[in-house]
């Protein structure tokens, strides 16, 4: 029987995994995949992500795994600049800067510290059941008994279903596909996170190391020409954009739509807590996902420094995050709204220009400031 079990080994789980190590609480991860290998795309790791990965003593190896972005630019189409947020102030007030890398990089750090004797691959849950204890089955035919889970298993978490029986998925309507590229940027693009808005579609691209790009191209639903290449949706966008997407291997492209978690009532029951996208997953349009769930994880360790009573833990936990959580889902929702407008975009374009850079450093800092 295991103490404490985590379900899922993505960014959240593992940073769980981490922070649990340093705190010398044993427990076992359970990820579905056969290994941790380089699958997925690029992510920015915001400065919140940041300051906890440097109380893990990891900041170093990340920094130098991935690329510090100093800046980021909304622009048009023709990557003339709508508004742009710079964050050298943030940095040195917080000792940490946005890092673009690849998640599996990412992944990997954070595995190896964590050491893979914890974590058990290959171990897809099939079913939870509360008896005493929590009887996990896997795919694979395995069962274990646990005291504690952590639900870190998504945004379809098995965890949540099963459980709590509830979760909202709700759909944006936008299709989304992320490229990874061999592609030499010019240098002024070398620090800075760009996205492009242009009529019921965008694109955003950053540098993750010396000649490997991050890309996401976003559009409508409605307005997707399925017969065209990806490219040709985006006619009419600057040349470098394309040159971009053109240069993409169709192997290195992931597709889906854009999708979020109606805000659920409680992330945590007896000896069982949702953290990350099983508890409130949402859109991309802050850059904050994963970072959320590495807070998730943070908080938790901090609560459990003080008593370990995990169902008190559990409490002030969602207390503690509820509020900040709610404001980024809805904060990015209403941000993928409008940066997706196919109608007024003239408009929309001028009065984002007038909004002064410190307002939007407010909101960059709002997202950014850990709780505890």
């Amino acid at each position: 029987m295991n103490e404490i079990s985590i379900i899922g080994g993505g960014i959240g789980g593992l940073t769980l995994g981490n922070i649990l190590k340093q705190q010398n609480i044993d427990f076992t991860l359970y990820e579905s995949a056969a290994e941790i290998k380089p699958v997925g795309s690029g992510i920015m790791m915001a400065i919140n992500a940041m300051q906890i990965f440097d109380k893990l003593g990891l900041k170093e190896k990340i920094e130098q795994a991935g690329n510090k972005i100093h800046g980021i630019s909304i622009t048009d189409e023709k990557l003339k600049r709508i508004s742009k947020t710079n964050v050298l102030e943030l940095e040195k007030k917080y000792n940490s800067c946005n890092v673009a890398i690849h998640r599996a990089d990412l992944q990997k750090i954070l595995a190896e510290n964590i050491g893979y004797e914890t974590i058990q691959l290959n171990h897809a849950l099939n079913k939870i059941q509360k008896k005493e204890n929590y009887i996990l089955h896997f795919e694979s035919g395995t069962e274990t008994e646990s005291k504690i889970v952590f639900g870190a298993d998504g945004i379809h978490s098995k965890v949540r279903k099963q459980i709590f029986g509830t979760g909202t998925i709700r759909n944006t309507q936008q299709l989304c596909w992320r490229g990874l590229a061999e592609f030499d940027l010019p240098e002024n693009f070398h620090h800075e996170a760009i996205e492009a808005w242009g009529k019921g579609k965008r694109f955003g691209f950053v540098r993750m190391t010396d000649r490997k790009i991050y890309w996401y191209a976003v559009i409508n639903k409605n307005i997707h020409q399925i017969e065209n290449q990806l490219a040709e949706n985006f006619h009419g966008f600057h040349p470098l954009i394309l040159e971009i997407m053109e240069k993409t291997f169709q192997e290195n492209i992931i597709f889906n739509e854009i999708i979020d978690l109606a805000p659920i009532p409680k992330w945590h029951t007896n000896h069982l807590c949702l953290i990350g996208d099983a508890a409130h997953a949402t859109t991309p349009n802050l850059g904050q996902g994963a970072c959320q769930s590495i807070e998730d994880a943070y908080i938790i360790g901090k609560l459990l420094e003080n008593h370990q009573n995990f169902n008190e833990v559990f409490e002030n936990f969602q207390k503690i995050r509820r509020k900040k959580v709610d404001y980024v889902v809805d904060t990015s929702w209403k941000i993928g709204q409008i940066s997706q407008w196919e109608k007024g975009t003239f408009v929309r374009n001028f009065m984002f220009r007038l909004v002064p850079e410190s307002f939007n450093q407010k909101l960059v800092e709002k997202t950014i400031r850990l709780e505890m």
